[in-house]
């Protein structure tokens, strides 16, 4: 699944540039979308931002992939209004990241989860990434809340095969866990990671795609191969911070403007030089 950029221009959502972008990645390959999360700038959107955002994804995709909607925030009434809005538009399932900055405990965490789940019952994955969030969902935690109607998998982006296999062990099959994190991501998938949540996917999405299918079919030698062909490619991407680059990346692919909200700012200078040269290199710009 894609972690969907979310385009601007001339400080307001460019409507016509994320409906391609959806129609781009479907055609791709790629098995859903993921509407507004990090990638797609959910700290710095407003709630009506948010909310057309989805609308536009969902309406876009036409059910032809389900589209799961970013939904969280660090106030648990804000996460359930997001939550309500997102369901109403007509979300297949929600993202849920952990609350951030305000460092909730392990059981504030499971009352906070549970509360969104009771106001806004969908198809959810939770969201650990301790990196961003200064918070860090525990695999027995995690384990608590795979009881919960509804919870279906957790965006596991520690970037850590060791916390994923935790994980695993901990939910014993009752729900999936994708890998948050890109360069990890084959690591994930032979220790049971069941997909990826990705940003590289926005550049690259049929190299995500078929490798991923690889692995479904057991073809490790062609999933490796398509991990080292992007792996430099990944890095890049995260030269700066999410989403900086993937939206750099877009730009000079031609898909849509250098736009991002502050306080990120376009990448520049010798990061922006290295990123060209690696899309020059996979022939994704000239």
């Amino acid at each position: 699944m894609t972690a969907l950029v979310t385009p601007m221009k001339g400080g307001r959502i460019d409507e016509e540039a994320l409906r391609r972008l959806v129609d781009e990645q479907i055609a791709a390959g790629i098995d859903g979308l993921v509407a507004v999360g990090t990638t797609g700038e959910s700290p710095t959107l407003s709630h009506e931002e948010h909310v057309i955002a989805v609308r536009i994804v969902i309406d876009q995709a036409k059910k032809r992939v389900p589209v799961i909607a970013g939904a969280g925030s660090n106030s648990t009434q804000e996460a359930i209004d997001l939550a309500k809005a997102c369901k109403k538009a007509g979300a297949d399932g929600l993202l849920q990241v952990t609350p951030y900055y305000n460092k909730p405990t392990q059981d504030g965490l499971y009352r906070h989860f549970r509360a969104v789940l009771e106001a806004a019952p969908l198809p959810t994955i939770l969201y650990n990434v301790p990196g961003r969030t200064g918070c860090d969902l525990a695999p027995g935690t995690i384990g608590y809340l795979a009881e919960l109607d509804n919870i279906v998998g957790v965006k596991e982006a520690t970037g850590s095969p060791v916390r994923a296999q935790q994980i695993i062990a901990h939910c014993d099959g009752k729900l999936v866990v994708l890998s948050g994190d890109d360069a990890t991501a084959l690591a994930l998938y032979a220790v049971g990671a069941r997909g990826v949540i990705s940003v590289s996917s926005n550049v690259v999405p049929a190299d995500v795609a078929a490798m991923w299918d690889a692995v479904k079919a057991h073809d490790f030698e062609r999933a490796r191969m398509l991990h080292y062909k992007i792996l430099d490619l990944t890095d890049l991407l995260f030269i700066e911070s999410n989403p900086i680059p993937v939206k750099a990346a877009l730009h000079l692919m031609g898909k849509i403007e250098n736009e991002i909200r502050p306080p990120l700012y376009p990448l520049a200078g010798s990061n922006l030089d290295r990123l060209r040269n690696e899309l020059v290199r996979l022939g994704l710009v000239s």
